[in-house]
């Protein structure tokens, strides 16, 4: 017990210690993240819509397309306007981790997605494998229907590198989730968003000077 309780607290001790500096002078994001100038934004393929608010993800969407227009770093680009830089994913929740959802069939046909449950996603007119489709999925389940959906209790907003090919079989760049972050006027997220590319370039400069 004595040797257990040792181990916790040089491991406790460890956790708790402060960043070396080679930490700290660790990018927040990577850099092309600082250069991009385009971004596409689409609701998450793996999303339902709820029942109660069927356009809730669709929304949020839009409201990301807005402040992010506002914010003027980025030009947001819709389907059939060529590839992004950037390609961000989000996703409403209801602050459950389950919840009744319509899914399948195409949920959402803006962005350069076409959501549903069949086994492609298409981004940007390329076309790559849903990794959690199943290929012996019945027909009749890929049509709208209703389903339990576990998931985030909370909104989600990843960013993507968008110039390559599946872009979303590569972990997000940059993530956050919180509750509702993704509602209007406010727009938590993409505030965030904002903050940590500001600190970025602070970064950056900091870097350059000799």
């Amino acid at each position: 017990m004595t040797a257990r309780l040792s181990t916790l607290l040089i491991l406790a001790a460890f956790l708790a210690a402060p960043l070396s500096a080679k930490d700290k002078n660790k990018p927040i994001v990577p850099d092309y993240v600082l250069k991009a100038q385009t971004v596409r934004v689409i609701i998450d393929p793996e999303a339902g819509e709820p029942l109660n608010q069927p356009n809730a993800n669709a929304v949020a969407r839009d409201n990301v397309e807005k402040a992010l227009s506002e914010w003027g770093r980025l030009r947001p680009m819709m389907e059939g306007m060529g590839e992004t830089d950037l390609l961000i994913v989000v996703r409403t929740a209801s602050g459950k981790a389950m919840q009744p959802t319509i899914k399948g069939g195409p949920i959402d046909q803006r962005g350069g997605v076409a959501q549903s449950t069949d086994s492609t996603i298409r981004i940007g007119g390329r076309t790559g494998q849903n990794p959690n489709a199943d290929p012996n999925m019945d027909p009749m389940n890929r049509s709208p229907h209703v389903s339990n959906e576990i998931g985030p209790s909370e909104d989600t907003f990843a960013v993507y590198r968008g110039d390559i090919s599946g872009p979303l079989d590569a972990p997000p760049v940059w993530r956050y989730i919180a509750k509702d972050c993704l509602r209007a006027p406010r727009m938590a997220a993409v505030e965030e968003f904002r903050k940590a590319l500001a600190e970025a370039d602070q970064q950056r400069q900091q870097t350059k000077k000799p």
